[in-house]
């Protein structure tokens, strides 16, 4: 990880540790709401690279009707790409979960993660952590954590 104040500022201002727990919790806390179990903790690096990655967020579906592999055929250039972006998001994602458990926005129990976090004042944030909501409740969909690992092409 590049030291803070190497960061280029756009990568240092919008994928700071706060950022990324904050998404890391909302997702969390719609997957549990979905599940009523807490989100296993390795699903954090797909949920990153989904939600913080611009042009997937943007071709995130409207609702969780739609299944993810469903989706990874109809955005095969994203899928593409996922592995690639989901490696070098990892540090970025490791140090989100560091900052979000110091904080108390993250909570880890058993292996899984249960976030904690109010509401999102600023737009662009509301909208970051609607796309995060969708991703926790999307991946509750699925059973087992390594079928969206394995299904996105990623290990964890």
């Amino acid at each position: 990880m590049t030291v803070w104040h190497d960061r280029p500022q756009v990568s240092a201002a919008y994928l700071n540790p706060a950022l990324v727990s904050a998404t890391l919790a909302t997702a969390a806390i719609a997957y549990r709401s979905e599940r009523h179990r807490p989100m296993a903790w390795p699903l954090s690096f797909i949920v990153g690279p989904m939600v913080l990655h611009r042009s997937t967020r943007l071709a995130l579906p409207r609702s969780t009707t739609t299944h993810l592999a469903t989706w990874l055929s109809r955005n095969a250039v994203l899928h593409a790409g996922f592995a690639a972006r989901a490696k070098e998001a990892a540090p970025t994602i490791k140090e989100g979960l560091r900052f979000g458990l110091r904080q108390g926005v993250l909570t880890l129990e058993a292996g899984a993660l249960i976030g904690s976090i109010g509401r999102a004042r600023n737009p662009e944030l509301r909208e970051l952590l609607t796309s995060a909501r969708l991703v926790g409740r999307w991946l509750a969909k699925i059973d087992q954590p390594s079928t969206i690992f394995a299904i996105l092409g990623v290990e964890p």
